[in-house]
Protein backbone atom coordinates (compact mmCIF):
# COMPACT_ATOMS: atom_id res chain seq x y z
CA UNK A 1 0.00 0.00 0.00
CA UNK A 2 1.34 3.62 -1.04
CA UNK A 3 0.75 6.99 0.50
CA UNK A 4 -2.07 7.73 -2.45
CA UNK A 5 -3.66 4.19 -1.20
CA UNK A 6 -3.24 5.65 2.49
CA UNK A 7 -5.10 9.08 1.40
CA UNK A 8 -7.92 8.07 -0.02
CA UNK A 9 -8.92 5.36 2.33
CA UNK A 10 -8.89 8.29 4.88
CA UNK A 11 -10.88 10.56 2.90
CA UNK A 12 -13.23 8.03 1.75
CA UNK A 13 -14.26 7.02 5.07
CA UNK A 14 -14.05 10.95 6.17
CA UNK A 15 -16.92 11.08 3.58
CA UNK A 16 -19.31 8.35 4.47
CA UNK A 17 -21.25 9.76 7.40
CA UNK A 18 -22.42 12.71 5.07
CA UNK A 19 -23.25 10.78 2.52
CA UNK A 20 -25.70 8.54 4.42
CA UNK A 21 -29.43 8.04 3.08
CA UNK A 22 -32.09 8.45 5.28
CA UNK A 23 -35.32 7.33 4.82
CA UNK A 24 -38.75 6.96 6.41
CA UNK A 25 -41.08 4.06 7.05
CA UNK A 26 -42.75 5.12 3.43
CA UNK A 27 -39.33 4.75 1.97
CA UNK A 28 -39.30 8.76 1.16
CA UNK A 29 -36.03 10.42 1.39
CA UNK A 30 -35.48 12.59 4.60
CA UNK A 31 -33.07 15.37 4.96
CA UNK A 32 -29.84 14.74 7.46
CA UNK A 33 -30.69 17.64 9.95
CA UNK A 34 -34.25 16.72 10.27
CA UNK A 35 -33.19 13.22 10.91
CA UNK A 36 -31.29 14.62 13.57
CA UNK A 37 -33.92 17.13 14.88
CA UNK A 38 -36.37 14.26 14.86
CA UNK A 39 -34.66 11.59 16.57
CA UNK A 40 -33.09 14.03 19.40
CA UNK A 41 -36.56 14.62 19.94
CA UNK A 42 -37.54 11.39 20.63
CA UNK A 43 -34.61 10.91 22.64
CA UNK A 44 -36.08 13.16 24.81
CA UNK A 45 -38.94 12.58 24.71
CA UNK A 46 -38.74 9.22 25.73
CA UNK A 47 -36.75 9.86 28.89
CA UNK A 48 -38.89 12.53 29.97
CA UNK A 49 -41.65 10.45 29.77
CA UNK A 50 -39.89 7.63 31.95
CA UNK A 51 -39.40 5.68 29.12
CA UNK A 52 -36.10 3.82 28.00
CA UNK A 53 -34.52 3.67 24.63
CA UNK A 54 -32.78 0.51 23.57
CA UNK A 55 -29.65 -0.61 21.12
CA UNK A 56 -29.09 -3.98 19.86
CA UNK A 57 -26.84 -5.12 17.36
CA UNK A 58 -24.35 -8.17 16.72
CA UNK A 59 -20.45 -8.14 16.87
CA UNK A 60 -19.01 -4.64 16.03
CA UNK A 61 -22.50 -3.28 15.95
CA UNK A 62 -22.91 -4.78 19.69
CA UNK A 63 -19.94 -2.77 20.20
CA UNK A 64 -21.18 0.33 19.09
CA UNK A 65 -24.57 -0.54 21.27
CA UNK A 66 -22.72 -1.13 24.43
CA UNK A 67 -20.76 2.13 23.61
CA UNK A 68 -23.65 4.37 22.96
CA UNK A 69 -25.85 3.39 25.45
CA UNK A 70 -23.47 3.71 28.31
CA UNK A 71 -22.78 7.71 26.26
CA UNK A 72 -26.64 8.60 26.23
CA UNK A 73 -26.40 7.87 30.10
CA UNK A 74 -23.40 9.23 31.38
CA UNK A 75 -22.82 12.26 28.87
CA UNK A 76 -26.36 12.71 27.17
CA UNK A 77 -28.76 11.80 30.67
CA UNK A 78 -31.01 9.96 28.61
CA UNK A 79 -32.13 6.65 30.25
CA UNK A 80 -30.64 4.13 27.79
CA UNK A 81 -29.31 -0.15 28.26
CA UNK A 82 -27.77 -2.24 25.46
CA UNK A 83 -29.02 -5.57 25.51
CA UNK A 84 -25.35 -7.27 25.41
CA UNK A 85 -25.19 -9.55 28.26
CA UNK A 86 -23.36 -11.99 27.87
CA UNK A 87 -25.00 -14.66 30.35
CA UNK A 88 -28.82 -13.55 28.86
CA UNK A 89 -27.34 -13.73 25.18
CA UNK A 90 -25.59 -17.57 25.87
CA UNK A 91 -28.73 -18.35 28.04
CA UNK A 92 -31.09 -17.48 25.53
CA UNK A 93 -29.30 -18.65 22.47
CA UNK A 94 -28.65 -22.15 23.87
CA UNK A 95 -32.62 -22.51 25.25
CA UNK A 96 -34.50 -20.71 21.82
CA UNK A 97 -32.53 -19.80 19.20
CA UNK A 98 -29.78 -17.08 18.45
CA UNK A 99 -32.32 -15.53 16.28
CA UNK A 100 -34.11 -14.82 19.30
CA UNK A 101 -31.61 -13.29 21.52
CA UNK A 102 -33.01 -9.33 20.77
CA UNK A 103 -36.32 -9.72 20.55
CA UNK A 104 -36.78 -12.10 23.88
CA UNK A 105 -35.41 -9.21 26.00
CA UNK A 106 -37.62 -6.50 24.11
CA UNK A 107 -40.30 -8.46 24.95
CA UNK A 108 -39.40 -8.47 28.67
CA UNK A 109 -37.99 -5.26 29.01
CA UNK A 110 -39.42 -2.40 26.32
CA UNK A 111 -42.82 -0.56 27.04
CA UNK A 112 -44.86 1.51 24.88
CA UNK A 113 -42.87 5.26 24.28
CA UNK A 114 -39.53 3.27 24.19
CA UNK A 115 -36.96 4.25 21.60
CA UNK A 116 -35.33 1.26 19.68
CA UNK A 117 -31.84 1.62 17.67
CA UNK A 118 -31.23 -1.42 15.56
CA UNK A 119 -27.95 -1.59 14.05
CA UNK A 120 -26.95 -4.02 11.40
CA UNK A 121 -24.09 -3.59 9.08
CA UNK A 122 -26.11 -5.87 6.64
CA UNK A 123 -29.70 -5.09 7.51
CA UNK A 124 -29.65 -8.57 7.18
CA UNK A 125 -29.17 -10.33 10.91
CA UNK A 126 -32.56 -12.07 11.84
CA UNK A 127 -31.60 -11.59 15.46
CA UNK A 128 -31.94 -7.21 14.94
CA UNK A 129 -35.12 -8.31 12.02
CA UNK A 130 -36.84 -9.62 15.02
CA UNK A 131 -35.92 -7.48 17.56
CA UNK A 132 -37.83 -4.89 15.62
CA UNK A 133 -41.36 -6.86 15.32
CA UNK A 134 -40.66 -7.25 18.98
CA UNK A 135 -40.58 -3.74 19.37
CA UNK A 136 -43.40 -2.52 17.21
CA UNK A 137 -45.38 -5.58 19.22
CA UNK A 138 -44.30 -3.48 22.24
CA UNK A 139 -45.03 0.38 20.17
CA UNK A 140 -41.96 1.46 20.34
CA UNK A 141 -40.04 3.77 17.95
CA UNK A 142 -37.79 2.25 16.00
CA UNK A 143 -34.80 3.88 14.70
CA UNK A 144 -32.43 1.54 11.92
CA UNK A 145 -28.77 1.58 11.33
CA UNK A 146 -27.49 -0.51 7.70
CA UNK A 147 -25.08 -0.69 5.18
CA UNK A 148 -23.92 -2.61 2.42
CA UNK A 149 -26.75 -2.93 0.10
CA UNK A 150 -29.24 -0.44 -0.16
CA UNK A 151 -32.37 -2.79 -0.63
CA UNK A 152 -31.57 -4.55 2.58
CA UNK A 153 -34.77 -5.71 4.56
CA UNK A 154 -34.14 -3.81 8.05
CA UNK A 155 -33.91 -0.38 5.93
CA UNK A 156 -37.62 -0.90 5.17
CA UNK A 157 -38.65 -1.45 8.95
CA UNK A 158 -37.82 1.60 11.02
CA UNK A 159 -39.96 5.10 11.34
CA UNK A 160 -36.19 6.42 10.48
CA UNK A 161 -33.83 4.50 8.92
CA UNK A 162 -29.57 5.39 8.04
CA UNK A 163 -28.19 3.53 5.21
CA UNK A 164 -24.33 3.98 5.03
CA UNK A 165 -23.90 3.74 1.23
CA UNK A 166 -20.74 1.31 1.59
CA UNK A 167 -19.90 -2.43 1.32
CA UNK A 168 -16.92 -2.77 4.01
CA UNK A 169 -17.74 -3.41 7.49
CA UNK A 170 -15.16 -1.13 8.84
CA UNK A 171 -16.22 1.79 7.02
CA UNK A 172 -20.24 1.06 7.42
CA UNK A 173 -19.50 0.70 11.72
CA UNK A 174 -17.50 3.60 11.92
CA UNK A 175 -19.81 5.67 9.93
CA UNK A 176 -22.94 4.11 12.22
CA UNK A 177 -20.43 4.93 15.49
CA UNK A 178 -20.31 8.49 14.05
CA UNK A 179 -24.20 8.45 13.72
CA UNK A 180 -24.76 7.60 17.65
CA UNK A 181 -22.06 9.60 18.93
CA UNK A 182 -23.79 12.92 16.83
CA UNK A 183 -27.22 12.11 18.78
CA UNK A 184 -25.36 12.46 22.09
CA UNK A 185 -23.09 15.57 20.99
CA UNK A 186 -26.14 17.80 18.96
CA UNK A 187 -28.44 16.92 21.80
CA UNK A 188 -25.83 18.10 24.38
CA UNK A 189 -26.05 21.29 21.83
CA UNK A 190 -22.32 20.61 20.05
CA UNK A 191 -20.64 23.28 17.70
CA UNK A 192 -17.92 24.02 15.79
CA UNK A 193 -14.71 25.13 17.63
CA UNK A 194 -14.07 28.79 16.49
CA UNK A 195 -11.42 28.98 13.61
CA UNK A 196 -8.76 30.10 16.36
CA UNK A 197 -9.33 27.17 18.50
CA UNK A 198 -9.19 24.15 16.38
CA UNK A 199 -6.79 22.28 18.33
CA UNK A 200 -7.74 19.48 20.73
CA UNK A 201 -8.31 20.59 24.20
CA UNK A 202 -5.29 19.19 26.75
CA UNK A 203 -6.71 16.37 28.65
CA UNK A 204 -6.22 18.63 31.78
CA UNK A 205 -8.61 21.20 30.66
CA UNK A 206 -11.10 18.71 29.12
CA UNK A 207 -11.43 17.25 33.07
CA UNK A 208 -11.59 20.40 34.67
CA UNK A 209 -14.29 21.57 32.22
CA UNK A 210 -16.43 18.74 33.12
CA UNK A 211 -15.81 18.69 36.25
CA UNK A 212 -16.90 22.42 36.65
Amino acid sequence: MNSLDVTEYFATLAALPGRVEISDRAGAAVDLSDFYAKVIAWCRQTHDSGNTIHLVGNGGSAAIASHMATDFCKNGGLRARAHNDASMLTCLANDYAYEEVFSRQLAMHARPGDLVLAISSSGKSKSILNAVKAARAQRCRVVTLSGFHSDNPLRELGDLNAFAPAAEYGFVEIAHLTLVHAMVDLANGWSAWPANERTVPSRAVTVATLEA
